[in-house]
């Protein structure tokens, strides 16, 4: 072991990825009792720890590379959950994975039968290895939970497959409701680009507002590829404006919200963007491109004003233990332990029949619902939640809307 590794160790930098290396068990069983835990959780997240060395040794010098870091941070709130919670130590053994291994890839972790042995499954994965683990557990039926990942793969029939973050469809739908229920009356604008997501956009919000071909809001439609301020032509000045952003581009919500800028000082505008928009430099506080004075509303399933009792929790266990401040990443892995967790431990016999019934609410409200996209079957094609905040972004700070 290198020295640097070793002063990274003592800061308690790497220790995660020494447990996930060893695959150990992130919690121990009870020295009190002296009993097995009940249950067994398999915890996925992307580490990356075949590309961080090399025959043992550190490949980044002095560095920590930056796309670890989600992963790792993920991991440690995981941990602090476990830690913090003494029904949990008594009963669940939880195994780390570093997901993206090519020593030990997933593909042997099933193939091996390693991981029929787990009650339950979390990850904070996407792509393949979110298909995979699907698959396994529809398979075997094992409850997994998909952290992270705002898709649903493809995926069909599948009640074993939870989604925590909630698709673009599910955005979408949140999106309409609050139109159609607040803004009938106002001028409707859905502006887009060309392209393949903005398609997708675009079929969803068809789809609910003709669910009998007849629209129940009168939605423009507004296509600029260049040109933004064109946007003007479709703004009325006697009625409220409400401009649907139908893009995850972030060029072209650049364009539009510098468009908007300039005309709201005439004209009554709300803009509503969509979920991914909250990480854009344009709407960001410090950085010398960001539009200032310009709100805007997004959905988001993750709401934390991160003053409740268990943000407290996390922040004093993570500054002890890391010597920092927990990251997103952090409380999202803190939450998805403890909420999890506890369904297993009080419903593991009808674990996805009781996934909006834990014993407490962590940070955000959760409210999983059954998907079906076929009339024909009666299975689900996997569960996912529902319950989305509406937020507003305004330089740089967001509120609960």
């Amino acid at each position: 072991m290198t020295s640097l590794l070793k002063r990274w160790l003592s800061n308690g930098l790497l220790i995660i990825l020494c447990w996930c290396c060893l695959n150990a068990p992130a919690v121990a069983q009870s020295k009190e009792t002296n009993q097995q835990p009940s249950y067994k959780i398999a915890l996925f997240a992307p580490l990356y720890l075949d590309s961080l060395f090399t025959d043992n040794n550190y490949r980044y010098s002095t560095k920590f590379p930056r796309f670890v870091l989600p992963g790792i941070d993920f991991v440690q709130g995981a941990q602090i959950a476990m830690d913090s919670i003494f029904a949990f130590k008594e009963k669940i053994d939880v195994t780390i994975y570093d997901s993206k291994s090519k020593s030990k890839p997933l593909s042997s972790l099933i193939s091996s039968k390693k991981l029929d042995r787990y009650n339950l499954i979390i990850g904070s994965v996407k792509d393949d290895e979110f298909l995979q683990l699907a698959i396994f557990a529809q398979e075997q039926h094992i409850p997994f939970v998909s952290a992270t990942y705002p898709n649903d793969g493809g995926v069909t029939e599948n009640p074993y497959l939870i989604i925590a973050n909630s698709t673009l469809q599910s955005h979408c739908e949140a999106i309409f409701s609050m139109l159609l229920q607040n803004h009938g009356a106002d001028n409707i604008i859905h502006v887009r680009q060309t392209g393949a997501q903005e398609d997708r956009v675009a079929g969803y919000l068809n789809a609910l507002n003709k669910p009998d071909n007849k629209p129940l809001l009168s939605i423009k439609t507004v296509t600029l590829d260049s040109n933004f301020s064109n946007i003007k032509k479709s703004l009325d000045s006697t009625r409220k404006n409400i401009i649907v952003g139908g893009s995850l581009d972030e060029e072209f919500v650049t364009n539009i919200a510098a468009a908007i800028q300039s005309l709201k000082k005439k004209y009554n505008i709300t803009l509503i963007g969509m979920p991914n928009w909250n990480g854009f430099s344009v709407f960001s506080a410090d950085k010398k491109e960001a539009i200032k004075d310009l709100p805007f509303l997004y959905t988001s399933p993750y709401f934390n004003n991160k003053t409740d009792v268990n943000s407290k929790k996390l922040q004093e266990a993570y500054l002890q233990k890391y010597k920092g401040y927990p990251s997103d990443m952090a409380y999202k892995g803190f939450e998805m332990i403890y909420l999890f967790a506890d369904v297993l431990l009080n419903h593991s016999t009808d674990f996805t029949a009781q996934l909006n019934h834990p014993s407490t609410t962590i940070f955000s409200t959760y409210h999983f619902l059954p998907v079906y996209r076929s009339k024909k079957t009666s299975v689900p094609d996997y569960f996912e939640n529902k319950h989305l905040y509406f937020i507003q972004r305004l330089n740089g700070i967001n509120t609960k809307y």
